[in-house]
């Protein structure tokens, strides 16, 4: 492993690591920054779906991490500075001293999403997921209970977003998934491809608990506040999470964790 100095935060070298927060927003045209040493842990997995450009790393994280370094590309750079420097590169302190530079997979429609899962797949579709936290919990939840696919509307913020990855402790990087679709006509594909749609809404009169499991199943989950639309919810089965103490529903990702707990469980 060939390490390369950075003793200047301008090094055109580094320069896809720059202003994170800044470009965290405006896009990275295909690349993302990954933090932090789980989500590297994932990157470099065989289960990723994503590939390394380059690594930027503290001085003293190298040693540690040698090992999972070792099983990037050989001519994948890996930069090392100290902590100020690194800080003024990132345009915040950077306490985990960890960053990698990744490329997203290649975008795959609804119709390719679906056509290699099996007989029982269960699926995530969600609708209007405009919170960073919620958007990483999904793809958590969606890795931790076996989805197949994360669907997402043309309405949700990127997946790839930093904090997005964080969250979803790298699950992000290894989920296949197909974004920036209609959400009326993601729900019509998926029950063309012979998926039973459930949408999650408080004002089902169906519990979850009874809802039926096997077979192909997608869960539909809508924005915090609003809830999925009617022309939504009309092509799908609604089904809600009976609730006390006057609250009518919960957070996104919440709802979504118990849904797929109900779906991928078998008696």
């Amino acid at each position: 492993m060939d390490l390369i100095r950075i003793d200047q935060p301008d090094d055109p070298r580094i320069a896809g690591f720059r202003d994170i927060r800044e470009r965290d927003l405006t896009g990275r045209q295909g690349l993302f920054v990954a933090e932090g040493e789980v989500v590297l842990n994932v990157l470099l997995s065989d289960r990723s779906l994503c590939r390394p450009i380059a690594f930027l790393l503290d001085e003293k994280r190298v040693e540690g991490l040698s090992a999972m370094l070792g099983r990037a590309a050989d001519d994948t750079p890996v930069y090392v500075a100290s902590q100020p420097v690194l800080d003024v590169i990132a345009g915040f302190h950077l306490h985990r001293g960890i960053l990698a530079l990744g490329e997203k997979p290649t975008v795959r429609t609804l119709e390719a999403c679906l056509a290699d899962l099996g007989t029982e797949a269960v699926v995530v579709a969600a609708c209007g997921t405009g919170n960073h936290d919620n958007m990483g919990g999904i793809f958590r939840n969606a890795a931790a209970f076996g989805a197949a696919a994360v669907l997402l509307d043309a309405q949700c913020c990127d997946p790839f977003y930093r904090k997005a990855i964080r969250v979803s402790v790298g699950a992000v990087l290894r989920t296949p998934m197909a974004t920036g679709l209609d959400a009326v006509a993601m729900v019509e594909g998926l029950r063309a491809a012979g998926f039973e749609v459930f949408a999650l809404t408080p004002g089902a009169r169906e519990p979850l608990e009874q809802a039926p499991r096997g077979g192909r199943v997608a869960i539909v989950l809508g924005p915090e506040g609003p809830g999925l639309a009617p022309a939504v919810i009309e092509r799908c089965r609604p089904v809600g999470i009976p609730m006390s103490g006057g609250f009518d529903s919960l957070n996104v990702s919440v709802a979504g964790g118990i849904a797929l707990h109900h779906f991928t469980r078998r008696a």
